[in-house]
């Protein structure tokens, strides 16, 4: 039998450190911190949580079962490739709405590891590369498509976050850039006059400043390898 009590306890916790690390993107927010938010003493944080990196991975699990729920809310257009589009769309819009959950979900980086639940959209994307694969739609395996997708959209959602300052033309030009590589169409906009992926990629690193106040300087680095791959060919 469940405790309730249990449950809403670990529950207010989650939500005080939610809120907390909400309200201050890229600051470090203290157990102390969110136990007086949520009425407890700390050892009862450890008790559901066992550690800071438990509580922050429930954090993580948090901001992903958001970012799902807003993502679902969209229906699909039958397009694949209009889909991907609308979930490229959908993920930085997440990140600039709640720039303090993003940066955990995204921006935190561990050598060879990764939030578990970064897998569920990384399935929906590569399930969306598969559909248009299928379709021949692609120029680039499904597999290849759904990772220059994501390291695209995750760069354009980080650089806005770290620079405070929205840019919609960027992400666009990005998003079709990204979209043309995959395929076939690099190298031109669908206007046939904007940024292709290499010159969009380019646009994202400068003005990138590697002192930033939401990610440290090794996940800045991470960032600019992931833009840097953006402009070498798509490959089978």
């Amino acid at each position: 039998m469940v405790d309730q009590d249990s449950g809403t306890t670990r529950d207010r916790l989650l939500r005080a450190a939610a809120d907390l690390i909400a309200a201050s993107p890229g600051e470090t927010v203290s157990l102390r911190a969110v136990c007086d938010a949520a009425g407890v003493r700390l050892p009862t944080l450890y008790h559901f949580f066992g550690s800071k990196e438990g509580l922050v991975e429930a954090v993580v699990e948090h901001g992903f079962d958001r970012y799902l729920a807003a993502k679902e809310a969209h229906e699909s257009s039958g397009d694949p490739i209009q889909d991907i589009r609308a979930g490229w769309d959908a993920h930085v819009a997440f990140g600039l709405a709640h720039p303090g959950f993003y940066a955990l979900m995204y921006g935190q980086v561990t050598p060879g590891r990764r939030p578990k639940a970064q897998d569920r959209p990384a399935e929906i994307l590569l399930g969306l590369t598969r559909e248009a694969g299928r379709r021949g739609r692609l120029v680039v395996t499904p597999e290849r498509a759904a990772a220059h997708v994501l390291a695209a959209n995750i760069g354009v959602t980080l650089r806005q976050i770290i620079v405070a300052e929205p840019d919609p033309g960027l992400s666009a030009d990005v998003r079709e850039a990204t979209l043309d590589a995959i395929t076939g169409r690099a190298g031109r906009s669908r206007d046939d006059d904007g940024p292709g992926v290499a010159e969009a990629a380019a646009a994202l690193l400068s003005g990138l400043p590697d002192d930033n106040p939401v990610l440290g300087a090794p996940e800045t680095v991470l960032l600019k390898k992931w833009l840097a791959a953006l402009t070498r060919p798509a490959h089978c």
